[in-house]
């Protein structure tokens, strides 16, 4: 009996499950729900800007913005030669790296730094749209905007004391609007002088580290630490003397622009002494120093033209482990052509330029800890709306501003029907303003925007051209209140080169 009720029920149960699927495939298939509604179809039409960002999120520019042009050709080009492109720029890379790293091994001794693998993968860069200047001048302006986010094998095998170490860079990704002239124009190939390749804005760059076959940009913190300042270094312009004439009618315009080399942050400039060959400047300036081993103080002496590229009247360097901190320094040095000390063309008199350097490091109490701080604002004052926040709009300064009669700038600054106004530049290309406005507002201004217009206006009486616009933008603040801080360049618009530096901070009392 045990055996045959083990039977019909092992019998049963395999009747029992195929009937019942059976019958379910049956009412799944013939018996259909009555409430189920079709969906409402909205044309694109009918939605607003948010809701196509949200439906579309990756728009290329030349739909978003008629001043760009669709190269769908370009593209099909780069895809089909990237194989070559891919040996050929890797083979370059090598040869330029090889001298290069045989010359600085023996410093730090290392044995061999060798490329074991270099490649730049299979998925070439794309460019979303290009924007081409028409301007009066016999030059080509073009500015793509180039996406890259590729997947490159690139490991660089280091050996020193008998031990050999392993890093490779992966997953690449870059995005960046270079601006790319070709200037002058002329009539024999390949048809201009020069190219000349600058970059608009600030890139975007990531990448993937690989220590040992393992991920090191996953350890805690060192993504921070390579980023991390160790110091201020301060800066005093006091004076240059004996400069050379630059202008034929009168003297030179002189000003200095200084930065620290490995630095991506615009150059800090002083102002211009007109019609002097020694000028006096006492102007003090601050930088954040992050490795003062490798990096350089670059002072380069400019003539100011109001016309036409400024000319460079000389330069030199300080390197910053030639400091000693904590120890004020003032230097008089002369001014070269450049820093090949085998140039002859650097004996050549071209003046000298004094300055001041003090080198403070932070003590371990001054050390940031976070390297997001930079970003952090200050709290609203005491008043501030519950809902609300203060707006602070600081304009920096603008660059390569030109009017057609004069150049006298100063910003005018429009929001919600309020004007305010920065002080006044005299004949000045890149005018430097460093002023604050602050707008005390009841609800974040999500939905407003800022509009900055760049004016000349003569410094002369009379009623022929007395004001003249060198250019204009519009900022929309939806980005600083969920950022809090923004600090961006942005291209002035009717304006053939000009760019002004504006920085946005939305303060809440939380």
């Amino acid at each position: 009996m045990g055996i045959l009720s083990t039977i019909l029920g092992l019998w049963g149960f395999g009747v029992g499950t195929s009937i019942g699927v059976v019958i379910g495939y049956y009412m799944f298939i013939y018996f259909q729900p009555t409430d189920v509604k079709d969906p409402v179809i909205r044309p694109l039409v009918e939605r607003d800007t948010k809701s196509l960002q949200r439906l579309l999120t990756e728009i290329p520019l030349w739909i978003k913005n008629p001043d760009y042009d669709r190269v769908d050709w370009l593209n099909r080009f780069v895809e089909m030669m990237w194989p070559y492109l891919d040996k050929a720029i890797c083979k370059t890379a090598k040869n330029i790296a090889k001298p290069i790293i045989a010359e600085q091994i023996p410093k730090y001794k290392i044995e061999s730094v060798e490329f074991e693998t270099l490649t730049l993968g299979s998925l070439p860069p794309t460019v979303s749209g290009m924007k081409v200047y028409v301007t009066d001048d016999k030059e080509l302006i073009m500015e793509p905007t180039v996406k890259w986010a590729g997947n490159p094998n690139i490991t660089i095998a280091v050996k020193a004391f008998g031990l050999k170490a392993t890093v490779q860079v992966v997953d690449l990704q870059v995005f960046a609007t270079p601006r790319i002239t070709l200037k002058p124009l002329v009539p024999t190939f390949p048809c201009f002088a020069k190219i000349c390749v600058s970059l608009m804005e600030k890139p975007h760059v990531d990448f993937g580290l690989k220590l040992f076959g393992a991920d090191a940009m996953s350890i805690p913190g060192l993504y921070r630490a390579m980023k991390k300042p160790v110091g201020i270094l301060h800066v005093k312009v006091v004076r240059a003397m004996k400069l050379k004439k630059k202008d034929l009618l009168g003297g030179s315009d002189p000003y200095v622009k200084l930065k620290l080399t490995e630095d991506k942050l615009p150059s800090k400039k002083t102002a211009v002494r007109h019609s002097n060959l020694n000028p006096e400047w006492n102007e003090d300036f601050k930088m954040v120093v992050k490795d003062p081993e490798s990096q350089a103080l670059e002072l380069m002496v400019y003539d100011w033209e109001q016309v036409g590229k400024h000319d460079k009247m000389g330069m030199n360097v300080i390197p910053l482990k030639e400091l000693t901190p904590d120890e004020t320094k003032v230097m008089t040095l002369d001014l070269l052509k450049n820093m090949d000390p085998n140039d002859v063309q650097n004996e050549k008199s071209r003046g000298q330029i004094v300055v001041e350097v003090l080198y403070k490091p932070f003590t371990e109490e001054e050390m940031p800890h976070n390297i997001e701080d930079s970003n952090e604002v200050q709290k609203a004052p005491e008043g501030t709306p519950s809902g609300g926040g203060m707006l602070v709009v600081i304009i920096h300064e603008a660059q390569n501003v030109e009017g057609k009669h004069h150049t006298n700038p100063y910003v005018r600054l429009l929001f919600r029907g309020e004007e305010k106004k920065t002080k006044h530049v005299k004949k000045n290309r890149d005018p430097r303003w460093e002023e604050e406005f602050e707008f005390m507002l009841e609800e974040p201004p999500t939905k407003d925007r800022l509009h900055f217009e760049v004016v000349s206006a003569s410094s002369r009486m009379g009623l022929l051209h007395p004001k003249e616009s060198l250019g204009y933008v519009d900022v929309n603040l939806s980005d600083v209140v969920s950022n809090k801080r923004i600090n961006e360049k942005y291209n002035l618009i009717d304006s053939k080169n000009g760019r002004i530096q504006i920085e946005l901070q939305w303060r809440t009392s939380s």
